[in-house]
Formats: C-alpha cells, structure tokens, sequence
C-alpha cells in the first residue's frame, strides 16, 4: 500500500502541467500601508514609498504594488464612488499612480 501511494504521488508530481506564460512565478510583491501605519497615511506618504521602493531595488526585485489598504476614503458621491480625503490626498488618488 505504502509504494502504490508513493508511486501515486510521484506520477502526480512528474505529470502536473501548468502554463508557460511566466506568470505566477513569484508572488505577488508589493507594500501594505496598513501593516505600519493603520489609519496615518497621506499623500506625501504614500508617494515618498513609492519612491523608496524603486531607489532601494526592490522595484527591480520585483516589487510591484503599494496598497493603501483603509483610511484614505471619506465619503462617496451622487453615484456610490467613494471619495479620497482631500485634506490626506489633496492632489486626488490619481496622482499617486
């Protein structure tokens, strides 16, 4: 029984496929504000590690995200999209990518 399992998984293993599309071969990479700074998080922040990421190498690296996870919204208009908070992000989200 042990060798009809053991046989059993490395067939699974030499016969499992995925794409060759090179996607998937890291993880996805990147930055959460939430994980250092909860709720203090503005503009000049965000921007400044942005900024960080690509001077340090980690861009390079593969670092490809900055999430700012809560805290930036305030509000949503006539239509239900949420709003950033002017006072934190004067120059608007779209600024930031």
């Amino acid at each position: 029984m042990f060798l009809k399992s053991l046989l059993l998984i490395i067939l699974y293993f030499r016969y499992s496929c995925g794409l060759n599309n090179g996607l998937g071969r890291t993880p996805q990479m990147g930055w959460n504000s939430w994980n250092h700074f909860g709720c203090n998080i503005n503009e000049k922040l965000i921007q400044q590690t942005a900024d960080i990421i690509v001077a340090t190498g980690l861009a390079a690296a593969g670092y490809e995200y900055v999430n700012m996870d809560d805290c930036w919204q305030v509000s949503r208009d006539s239509q239900g999209t949420i709003q950033a908070d002017p006072n934190a992000f004067p120059s608007g989200i779209p600024a930031l990518v």
